[in-house]
């Protein structure tokens, strides 16, 4: 039996990313063996009563790992939860019975890309900076940066919280661009793309990392091949 810190275990369990356990602990909502734990705090998963409030007690056996792609629509928030009551990408995925949670987040509005699964090691490595991952967004606007406009993006721009990493960007007609970055920060492309006086008039994820998005319909999902998942595991 191995002690291993609460929030590896919840994150492998498909609670949650590391991250998103790490904040649930400090909240205050994981107990063990009925004590309120502590961010730092070891646990054994086979021997001690770990609670997630909201979620229940973690199972001790190894969870089977599920990887999804979905193809979000607009209008679904991206997460487990909502406390406003809207539709979320899991309102997508009902029919698969384990516990999964999406990897990052795409704004209400933008559609694409998504991958959700249980595995919370992967999904650490995916969410961290050092990681590098590449995102790929098609978008639409009212009308394309100047070349000027266009040399900022691909330098980086400063935005509110600071300067973004050089983007890729390519002009794919007279309305739309293709941009590959490799930040998660929130609304990010509609904000590089507003600091150049281009308004987003529709966004989409088309590929993450070594993932492409392909001709799967909007709305549907599938599961990744054995290819794929090995693909980002090497990631």
């Amino acid at each position: 039996m191995t002690v291993e810190r609460l929030q590896k275990i919840m994150a492998s369990r498909g609670v949650a990313s590391r991250r998103r356990c790490e904040e649930l602990i400090a909240s205050g909502k994981v107990k063990v063996n009925g004590l309120v734990a502590s961010l730092g705090d070891r646990a054994q998963v086979e021997t001690d009563r770990i609670t997630i409030e909201g979620w229940g007690e973690l199972s001790p056996d190894t969870p089977t790992l599920v990887y999804l792609m979905l193809n979000k629509p607009r209008g679904y928030v991206t997460t487990v939860r909502d406390q406003r009551e809207r539709p979320t990408v899991l309102d997508l995925v009902r029919e698969i019975p384990q516990r999964i949670f999406p990897v990052g987040r795409l704004d209400r509005d933008t559609e694409g890309l998504l991958l959700l699964t249980n595995d919370g090691a992967l999904t650490q490595r995916l969410l961290h900076p050092s990681g590098m991952v590449q995102k790929v967004y098609l978008a639409r606007v009212d009308r394309l940066p100047t070349p000027q406009g266009l040399d900022y993006l691909r330098q980086g721009i400063c935005l509110e919280d600071g300067w973004t990493a050089p983007a890729q960007v390519q002009v794919v007609d007279d309305s739309h661009l293709r941009l590959t970055i490799h930040e998660g920060r929130k609304r990010q492309v509609r904000r590089m793309l507003a600091a150049v006086d281009s308004k987003v008039l529709n966004l989409e994820r088309v590929r993450l990392g070594p993932l492409r998005l392909g001709k799967l319909p909007r709305g549907s999902f599938r599961h990744l091949t054995p290819l794929e998942v090995a693909a980002l595991q090497k990631l």
